[in-house]
């Protein structure tokens, strides 16, 4: 019996267009990333699915309304974003000016890295993989909508190809990852799909 994962990034936001680290932070999407989400929607017009997940966060929650409309779901706070701590809202050279080292350092090896205030690689890896293998847990032989973020789907596919290059898995915004779930075993069919909104 097989599980089926569609896993969708939430479309762009005006943060993800300016470069902000965006984790914890509420932010809507942008007028670009509903457009990306509309084009989705027909994408995945004749894919059935028996439940759907999404995190408690404004942009992942506009997509899901984006995608599914008045579908019921299910609001999950662990598939929050990581917690970016001292960095969030902040680009790259406000960052580099403000904790340089920390932020080199973080960025060279993000497991070891530590940010102020941020949560741990460990502890985010551990977060999302416990809400996902709940989900799996209540749906054995179901196709499963989770719409969540980038660096949730980066640190669950690096989990599961237990690679510690998290930034390699991040997906594009409003695009698919679908991993399936069988016997125990995780297998990634597909990574980031950006056909439907090009």
């Amino acid at each position: 019996m097989t599980t089926r994962l569609v896993l969708i990034r939430h479309g762009i936001t005006e943060w993800n267009i300016q470069k902000r680290y965006c984790g914890y932070r509420d932010v809507s999407l942008s007028k670009q990333g509903k457009a990306q989400v509309v084009k989705l929607r027909a994408g995945l017009k004749n894919v059935s699915f028996d439940k759907i997940y999404c995190s408690d966060r404004k942009r992942a929650l506009a997509t899901r309304a984006i995608l599914f409309g008045r579908s019921d779901f299910v609001k999950v706070t662990g598939l929050r974003e990581i917690n970016f701590g001292v960095l969030e809202g902040f680009k790259y050279d406000e960052i580099m000016e403000k904790y340089p080292e920390v932020y080199k350092e973080w960025l060279t090896n993000p497991y070891k890295g530590r940010i102020p205030q941020a949560e741990s690689m460990q502890v985010f890896k551990k977060r999302v993989r416990g809400s996902i293998n709940k989900i799996l847990r209540f749906n054995r032989g179901k196709t499963i909508a989770v719409v969540c973020h980038g660096g949730v789907i980066g640190i669950f596919l690096s989990s599961i190809l237990k690679s510690r290059d998290f930034w390699s898995h991040v997906p594009s915004p409003a695009s698919v990852t679908i991993v399936e779930y069988k016997n125990n075993k995780f297998n990634i069919n597909k990574i980031d799909d950006k056909r439907y909104t090009r």
